[in-house]
């Protein structure tokens, strides 16, 4: 990984958070969860730019697979934390994987007449969406830890 690399990575980092943010305050979140949605939009959207520059851009399902697992866990751990639905933070965290380009072509080369192209897209934009769902369902199926009872 070279200098450049981190740097990429870093502004997306920053671009992420701005993104999640915004998509936040149109979504009407409380203001005390502004800054713990922004940061797990950008972390997941950092592993997932993290994972395309190690996989190559064929790993686009593999890339959104990994970047949701920690995206969920770091919303469950807002969620704990900031004593607010998970949901808060998993819906505006998951905005930048959302895969918006890949429906969007894939409704233009339906609506174009292009079957091959709709199709090439349409399964794409679904292994993408199935790997966004396996991998928050697979966090939010781990159970909690219980917290310790303190002794009299």
């Amino acid at each position: 990984m070279t200098l450049s690399d981190l740097l990429y990575l870093a502004e997306h980092f920053l671009r992420a958070c701005g993104g999640t943010l915004c998509f936040g305050l149109l979504f009407g979140i409380p203001r005390r969860t502004y800054l713990a949605c922004a940061v797990d939009g950008a972390v997941g959207w950092a592993v997932y730019q993290l994972a395309i520059l190690l996989l190559g851009d064929s790993g686009a399902v593999t890339a959104t697979l990994l970047a949701s697992i920690p995206l969920t866990l770091l919303a469950r751990i807002f969620a704990i934390k900031l004593k607010a639905p998970v949901t808060v933070f998993l819906l505006c965290g998951i905005f930048p994987l959302v895969p918006g380009a890949g429906i969007y072509y894939t409704a233009y080369y339906f609506i174009l007449d292009d079957n091959q192209l709709f199709m090439e897209n349409g399964l794409n934009t679904l292994k993408i969406a199935i790997a966004l769902a396996i991998g928050i369902s697979l966090v939010l199926g781990m159970p909690l830890p219980r917290p310790k009872k303190k002794q009299p």
